[in-house]
């Protein structure tokens, strides 16, 4: 008799405990909804109009030596590489005014 009792007393608590995770879960669930929401009001800036162009390879021109064309697609990328610093530099400045 005793073990009867026993065995149908462990679903019992089974369940009693898988109830009980549930709602502490519930706090969980409500403050990541509460921060989403406060994220989702956060619009980020517009890109820089710099930032969207392209920079053109130095045009290849017929009997030019070939380190001056070196030379020009060298300061073709520089001004590139320029260009990606400073959008790199506007978002990260975006991104620490969040913090």
């Amino acid at each position: 008799m005793k073990r009867s009792w026993q065995l149908r007393a462990v679903p019992v608590c089974l369940i009693a405990m898988i109830c009980s995770s549930c709602a502490s879960d519930r706090r969980l669930r409500e403050a990541a909804e509460q921060q989403g929401r406060a994220q989702a009001g956060i619009v980020p800036a517009d890109y820089p109009d710099d930032c969207r162009e392209k920079e053109p390879h130095a045009p290849l021109i017929e009997g030019v030596e070939v380190r001056f064309l070196l030379k020009r697609e060298r300061a073709a990328l520089d001004r590139q590489n320029a260009r990606t610093d400073r959008c790199a530099e506007f978002y990260d400045s975006w991104a620490r005014g969040l913090r």
